[in-house]
């Protein structure tokens, strides 16, 4: 099922080889521009018109009533809010930790520079409502932001057929656990745009823009995002999620083999590689796959994405070698199966979140370990980080110096000034102490 990768004799820059899921964003921007210049130029009734042509559904309200999220909360399955309370409850905790404080620097005496973070002032988080259901995806969005101090957000997330044109119920149910009262039956590059532009409402409100748009989705939200990164910030370029599991001769096979089909179930364009050092552990992945992946729900899916140049089995000479080929390809989701996997962990560069040891499932970061779920993907983790507290605070140097302070420096000023041929630069301090 899984093709396999021999790099036992090899020396070349694994970056080269490595499997990796096609994505042609350059593409999908071609496609979604009509989309999004006519949400620029139209406003609601182009929102309106992109949901039928593409989600097969025209909300009758962008904008979900108070009362039907309130409704999804009081109908959700108790155990499911149970569920939902305790990540939130986790990922809360994490991501206070990660709260800043202003650093203020005495450069000198009668100088200071202080480094504030401010808040975003507005955030529209994204939430997928394709294949599967992503509550989680409400809480790894929406803690953050509101850890960090957002005060102003939108949720938007893909109108549903079978909901009447709503998000999926379980999707506001977690909307309104975590008190967001703006939700939009919005999916697609149309969400995107809407909240970069704003849109005015038939009852005379509106969708302010946003300052920022976060959260996962599909390559046509990916190149919205991309095609409108300026206007708004985004968090990252979202592609198909990946796991590697990085294993030798202790790992057990059936927990190996559960995990790589944990993420292939979420597309047919998936990545799940395992990179080993034992061919043994590879045929006994193998065997475990065969029998349960016939087992599965979504096997169609699954084969596809494990079957597909993107997924693999990749032969290494020695642990060493295995983690240079890890942080060459620097996945989303990293497993570590090795003895003394903790130690390894250690020597683990790039990698979006990295899952030590035999109980430490990525599955259990996509929900409740307390970690984000946002993270880079297709080789990003190498230089970006997962959405975090950071990802919505700005950090603003406020410059506050005395005129001694000035005074002292000044001549350096216009030194450096003078250098770059910029006489202005310079004239602006000497006019202070003529």
């Amino acid at each position: 099922m899984l093709r396999v990768l021999d790099l036992r004799q090899s020396d070349v820059d694994p970056r080269s080889l490595m499997p990796r899921a096609a994505l042609d964003v350059d593409h999908a921007i071609a496609l979604v521009k009509p989309t999004i210049d006519d949400i620029a130029a139209r406003g609601y009734a182009a929102v309106l018109d992109a949901c039928e042509k593409f989600d097969g559904v025209r909300p009758a309200h962008l904008r979900v009533p108070e009362t039907m999220l309130q409704h999804a909360l009081l109908d959700l399955d108790p155990r499911v809010r149970e569920g939902l309370e305790e990540a939130i409850r986790r990922v809360r905790m994490v991501h206070e930790d990660q709260r800043r404080t202003d650093i203020v620097t005495e450069v000198a005496q009668g100088g200071t520079v202080t480094e504030r973070f401010i808040p975003v002032d507005r955030v529209g988080l994204y939430v997928p409502g394709g294949r599967a259901v992503y509550p989680s995806s409400v809480v790894m969005n929406v803690v953050p932001a509101l850890v960090a101090g957002v005060t102003s957000f939108a949720v938007a997330s893909p109108p549903q057929k079978d909901f009447g044109g709503l998000p999926h119920p379980t999707i506001l149910a977690a909307c309104a656990l975590l008190g967001v009262h703006e939700v939009y039956a919005v999916g697609g590059a149309q969400a995107v745009a809407m909240l970069a532009y704003g849109v005015a409402l038939p009852d005379g409100s509106r969708c302010e823009p946003v300052h920022m748009v976060t959260g996962p989705g599909n390559v046509y939200v990916t190149a919205a995002k991309r095609m409108l990164k300026g206007r708004i910030g985004i968090d990252s370029e979202a592609g198909p999620t990946e796991i590697a599991i990085l294993a030798d001769d202790t790992a057990n096979a059936s927990f190996v083999a559960a995990d790589l089909i944990s993420q292939a179930e979420h597309d047919v364009i998936a990545a799940s590689l395992l990179v080993t050092t034992s061919e043994t552990l590879a045929r006994d992945v193998e065997s475990q796959l065969s029998v349960q992946v016939a087992a599965t729900k979504h096997r169609g899916r699954i084969e596809e994405a494990l079957s597909g140049p993107q997924s693999g089995i990749v032969l290494v000479r020695d642990l060493t070698q295995g983690i240079d080929v890890v942080n060459a390809y620097a996945a989303e989701h990293l497993e570590i199966h090795t003895e003394h996997a903790r130690q390894v962990a250690t020597r683990i560069r790039n990698a979006g979140a990295v899952f030590i040891g035999d109980w430490s499932p990525v599955s259990l970061g996509d929900y409740i370990a307390g970690s984000n779920h946002v993270l880079p993907t297709g080789g990003c983790a190498c230089h970006s980080s997962g959405l975090s507290v950071q990802t919505f605070l700005k950090g603003v140097h406020f410059i506050d110096y005395t005129e001694v302070a000035l005074k002292e420096v000044a001549e350096h000023v216009v030194t450096l000034a003078t250098a770059e041929d910029l006489p202005g630069h310079a004239a602006a301090v000497s006019v202070r102490l003529s």
